[in-house]
């Protein structure tokens, strides 16, 4: 396994090959696999354990259909903090990591601090998120929400080129 000049794991042709399918579906029988990609399924299964190890795969997870769950508000939050000092800001990241409703979170450039992406029940719900996670926060200084009418794309698929 070849490694480039930071450590990371140097992805060659099979590896690139791999990742596309483990993405859409991580059940994929390796000998599937190894047909689509001309290897073995033992080889498969070597190159997803080393990609594993290496971290170039996270993790294996389920994809849960929120609305199955009763989960109808999903709103992308912009979070703008009262400075960007590094006690501040790791205070709102802590506490943004923490939250179970906060699906995803990140740390931006361009005038805002903050964009999340929230779910919720209902806007019952949703409001005493944004009272705990904002409107009690002292590091936070202002949020504007845009609660999605339609999900039209969600996927945490990457491009492998």
């Amino acid at each position: 396994m070849a490694r480039n000049s930071s450590g990371n794991r140097t992805l060659d042709g099979f590896d690139r090959a791999i990742l596309p399918i483990v993405q859409r579906d991580n059940k994929t029988p390796q000998r599937s696999i190894g047909e689509a990609v001309n290897l073995s399924a033992a080889a498969v299964q070597r190159r997803i354990a080393a990609m594993e190890a290496d971290g170039v795969i996270e993790r294996n997870v389920a994809i849960v259909d929120a609305r199955a769950v009763a989960m109808t508000i999903t709103a992308i939050v912009e979070v703008t903090l009262i400075d960007e000092r590094l006690p501040t800001v790791d205070s709102a990241k802590s506490l943004f990591h923490a939250a179970p409703e906060v699906q995803q979170c990140y740390y931006v450039t361009g005038g805002i601090s903050f964009v999340l992406v929230i779910v919720a029940p209902d806007m019952v719900e949703y409001e005493a998120i944004t009272r705990r996670l904002f409107q009690q926060n002292d590091c936070v200084a202002s949020f504007r929400s845009l609660i999605a009418l339609d999900r039209l794309k969600t996927g945490a698929e990457i491009v492998i080129p």
